[in-house]
């Protein structure tokens, strides 16, 4: 059998005993059996993921294996499906303090947090400690600023220095104005932030570096692009320098902002080595890796990768990630991962989700498993967005049993599923045409006290329509109406391609124009669905109309919705951590 690229694990496994892939009665049917003692491989253990079921040699690490009655040195490695881990179970912590008074003020502190969180204002719990208007400790106070700037809490850090600015037992210095102005600009609030930096002008303070480079990143981040290149650009020509944290800075603004040109030509500036004020860091090559995926240049992301090296710069976990993020292929993306492991570095949590996505697209969910088995056996804790790709992998196959396992598998890693979770899960019964579990499973989301969102009932209406329950498919449409949801692009379409399925042109029609009137553009496949379903001369006419064709091609094009089209909007229901990292 041939052997597509390979993935070194994390470490030598002694445990024979894996989950194995296949269904259960074969799993049982086949065990590893040896004559005499296994010896562990000396080598670096490497998994072969095959178009079925993955290949394990005896001797290199076990990860899945494929039962062969003509060997008996290979076998199903077989073990309950994302079996617990250790590391995943809470554990007591055990705490150490300096003495009984230590303890008493760490324990007296953390109260407070807890107070601020549940209150919802910091200004009001501190304002309560203070006793016959004594002043609070210096170190009680400095201590509850950095752990909310640890915490990226910066409305807290912002309102504390505002309390404290109107408190005369307080001597509010440069460093509180610093750190105050550099809240806002976090926060995006670019009128505070120049409201601060004008006073302290006023005071007399000296031009800061840090203070021009919140304001630019409070207009950045308030989506005023144009204003914080100016800002910007003043820093260059007229000071203060701009320092490799402004540089890091402008160029995720430009790029958030989709200024390419902008941000590419200071970086060259950067790269110019006789007129750049500073080297470029692996943060900045990082950005800009991202911003030429964004416009999709591969090639130039390519080059900025083996430049990293030219220059010297070091690269890590999260270069090869983004390169990954390039890639829809699996075998490109294990190829990448394969070469990161090969560079001496440790996969993360988002290197393998990705890989396990990438595995999940081209349904091969059996390979997408074994890579999150093989995160668990490194020690690495998943996230909500890697078991929801884990997740997908399976619904899209409509293998609704391995789904529940994965799906209550989040809830005993202290994973609670959310609304994406349940969606996909129910996308799961929708795919195997199980409509009576996906009717109770939607009844059992609404009970948890979740609410559907559109993605949840265009799930509901995609099952309705591939067993052609209409009827229930408009329950759902009018449901979903009443609760406020506005109909997407994908909605829109199941209805157009339901009826036109049903030999209803006029309907579909009536649709692809409702489509238009609420404002939703229909896309190309819309419009590919609609040329699908006209069948006379006539309504390949109306069809090319209304869709701007001149010319009638319809052969090759689906009479019905993929189910990718479903996973991307399950994808984007719920707003996980953006950049690449899951």
């Amino acid at each position: 059998m041939e052997a597509t690229p390979s993935i070194h694990a994390s470490r030598l496994h002694q445990n024979i005993f894996r989950h194995s892939p296949l269904p259960a009665a074969i799993a049982s049917n086949y065990r590893l059996s040896f004559p005499t003692t296994l010896v562990a491989n000396p080598l670096a253990p490497n998994l072969y993921f095959s178009s079925k079921n993955a290949i394990l040699r005896v001797g290199q690490s076990p990860r899945l294996l494929k039962a062969d009655v003509n060997n008996p040195l290979v076998g199903v490695i077989s073990m309950g499906m994302l079996a617990p881990r250790k590391f995943l179970k809470k554990r007591k912590k055990v705490e150490h303090f300096k003495d009984a008074a230590d303890e008493a003020n760490q324990k007296s502190w953390r109260r407070l947090m807890k107070d601020i969180e549940d209150v919802g204002s910091a200004s009001t719990v501190l304002r309560r400690q203070r006793t016959n208007e004594q002043s609070l400790p210096r170190d009680l106070v400095l201590g509850t600023l950095v752990r909310f700037k640890q915490m990226k809490k910066w409305h807290y850090v912002s309102e504390i220095l505002e309390w404290l600015r109107a408190e005369s037992w307080w001597e509010f210095s440069e460093m509180d104005f610093l750190m105050l102005i550099t809240a806002y600009g976090k926060q995006g609030d670019f009128n505070k932030a120049e409201r601060i930096l004008s006073f302290m002008n006023k005071r007399g303070y000296v031009t800061s570096v840090v203070s021009h480079t919140a304001v630019m990143e409070a207009y950045g981040k308030g989506g005023r692009y144009n204003n914080a290149e100016a800002i910007f650009r003043r820093m260059q020509s007229s000071g203060p320098e701009p320092s490799a944290l402004t540089y890091q800075i402008i160029l995720k603004i430009l790029v958030e902002g989709n200024k390419f040109k902008e941000a590419e030509e200071v970086f060259e500036t950067l790269l110019d080595k006789e007129k750049s004020p500073l080297k470029p860091d692996q943060k900045m090559f990082h950005m800009m890796i991202y911003m030429h995926k964004k416009a999709g240049n591969y090639e130039k992301a390519r080059k900025l990768f083996a430049l990293m090296a030219e220059r010297g710069i070091k690269q890590s976990t999260v270069t090869y990630n983004s390169l990954m993020t390039f890639e829809t292929n699996y075998k490109e993306v294990s190829k990448i991962y394969d070469q990161m492991q090969r560079a001496g570095l440790r996969p993360d949590v988002v290197s393998y989700a990705l890989l396990i996505n990438a595995y999940g697209k081209a349904r091969r969910e059996e390979e997408a498993l074994a890579v999150f088995e093989e995160m668990l056996d490194a020690g690495i804790r998943p996230t909500h967005k890697s078991y929801n790709i884990l997740l997908d992998a399976f619904a899209i196959s409509g293998m609704v049993e391995q789904a529940q396992t994965v799906f209550k598998s989040m809830r005993r890693d202290r994973c609670t599923p959310d609304i994406c979770s349940y969606t996909t899960m129910l996308s799961a019964y929708v795919n195997a045409s199980d409509m009576e579990g996906a009717e109770k499973f939607f009844i059992r989301l609404k009970q948890d006290g979740l609410q559907p969102n559109v993605v949840t009932y265009g799930t509901m209406m995609k099952g309705y329509a591939k067993v052609n329950n209409f009827e229930k498919m408009m329950e759902t449409y009018e449901e979903m109406r009443l609760s406020g949801i506005k109909a997407n692009q994908t909605i829109f379409t199941t209805l157009m391609d339901a009826h036109g399925k049903n030999r209803d042109f006029g309907s579909a029609v009536v649709w692809y124009k409702e489509m238009e009137s609420s404002g939703v553009p229909p896309d190309r496949k819309a419009k590919n669905i609609l040329l699908s379903l006209a069948k006379t001369a006539d309504e390949r006419k109306e069809a090319n109309q209304l869709a701007g064709c001149t010319e009638t091609k319809v052969n090759g094009f689906s009479r019905f919705l993929d189910d990718e089209d479903y996973d991307d909007d399950i994808e984007e229901a719920v707003s996980y951590e953006k950049a690449g990292q899951l």
